[in-house]
């Protein structure tokens, strides 16, 4: 699902820096990486990078099958609407629209309505355990069902690849477990490639494999 090879990026102004060099990674459909790394290590360039915010200045990334490379800013847009989901730390879901408007967003973006989009909505909410919310507002939720919310809102599209950024970093403890429990579930049993970036090495556990990131690369941990 996700192919990098010999990533590098540099950052010209203010000053010149290389932020990543060297990077190669693999992640297979239902495989959960987490990949971790010390402040300033590059982890959200990489992310970035990844979802196609941000161009390489080195190396190439395949998400699905398709060269990112190759694609202009408009067929990057569609790439990440079809085929990549985003859990942040900050929850972003809309505070104006109910739980289950929220998780049918992707699903708008990409032309799908009514009842197709209702059974989707339906069966995501179902498995992340919030069926029974649909039509709360994120002002009536915990932080814990908040992040639910946006698990699922990143899963209702079936998507190819499923990147996690800190989900779990505005979270108590009890909830936090909870969250990395059902987003390795729910990569694992969709088939996607799932990416968890955190600084936890507690939430990297709860990964099928650990990745430390420096500025020589990508390589295999063991928190």
């Amino acid at each position: 699902m996700l192919s990098v090879r010999a990533l590098a990026k540099r950052y010209a102004a203010p000053r010149a820096r290389t932020v990543l060099s060297n990077v190669d990674l693999d992640v297979r459909a239902g495989e959960y990486v987490a990949i971790m790394g010390e402040s300033g290590a590059g982890k959200s360039t990489l992310l970035n990078l990844i979802a196609g915010l941000d161009r390489p200045d080195e190396g190439t990334i395949h998400v699905a099958g398709k060269a990112l490379a190759e694609l202009d800013d408009d067929a990057l847009t569609r790439l990440r609407r079809e085929h990549m989901g985003f859990v942040f730390q900050a929850f972003h879901v809309l505070p104006y629209l109910s739980v289950e408007m929220n998780v049918a967003l992707p699903l708008s973006l990409l032309g799908v309505g009514g009842e197709a989009a209702g059974a989707r909505v339906r069966d995501v909410l179902r498995d992340v355990g919030m069926l029974d919310r649909v039509s709360s507002r994120p002002s009536e939720l915990s932080g814990g069902e908040l992040q639910r919310v946006a698990i699922a809102r990143a899963l209702v599209h079936h998507p190819s690849l499923v990147l996690a950024d800190e989900p779990t970093g505005n979270l108590d403890p009890e909830s936090a477990a909870t969250v990395l429990d059902l987003l390795r579930t729910q990569v694992e049993t969709r088939g996607a490639a799932g990416i968890l970036v955190t600084h936890s090495a507690a939430a990297a556990r709860t990964a099928h494999r650990v990745m430390m990131l420096s500025r020589d690369g990508l390589r295999e941990h063991s928190p």
